[in-house]
């Protein structure tokens, strides 16, 4: 029997120092949390994907309740992608979250990100992954309040894949 360590590169830095390209796609993400319909969580999630023409898709999470019916914000950013972009590759994604839980009415939802960045779901990374194994490396940016996360590809966020389909 072998034992195996899988290791992953994640960088860590604030918002500030990323490049221009980069925030304007957090900042692109972060608003589309405003779409996001989360009646039931509370938990409003947005992504934006940056596409390889340069061009910029969103997408928020939309719950239902007949759950498992809602979608995640990170698919329905890479399907509306996929779908207003035939087989153009999807270059980066960025997510960003708040939740509404005690937040008091009227104030600025800024101030309710998330301080450390989320991930996406083990749905989310599969989708993602397949739409990597067809076009190439998609990287992924996490952002959070006090720290942000930098990925260089979908599968590190799934060492363990198959994506032999």
């Amino acid at each position: 029997m072998k034992e195996l360590k899988i290791t992953i590169p994640v960088r860590e830095c604030l918002i500030d120092e990323l490049p221009e390209e980069d925030r304007e796609l957090v900042e692109a993400a972060k608003d589309a949390t405003r779409t996001s319909y989360a009646p039931y969580s509370k938990f409003h999630v947005g992504a934006a994907v940056r596409m390889a023409d340069g061009s910029i898709v969103k997408g928020s999470n939309q719950e239902n309740a007949a759950y498992p019916s809602g979608t995640c914000a990170e698919r329905t950013a890479a399907f509306y992608a996929s779908a207003s972009h035939p087989g153009m590759p999807m270059k980066k994604i960025a997510v960003a979250a708040w939740t509404q839980l005690h937040m008091p009415e009227g104030l600025d939802r800024e101030a309710y990100f998330q301080s450390s960045p989320i991930s996406p779901c083990g749905a989310c990374r599969q989708a993602l992954l397949e739409y990597e194994a067809a076009y190439g490396p998609i990287e992924v940016i996490l952002y959070g309040k006090d720290k942000t996360y930098l990925l260089p590809s979908v599968s590190s966020l799934l060492p363990l894949s198959f994506t032999e389909f």
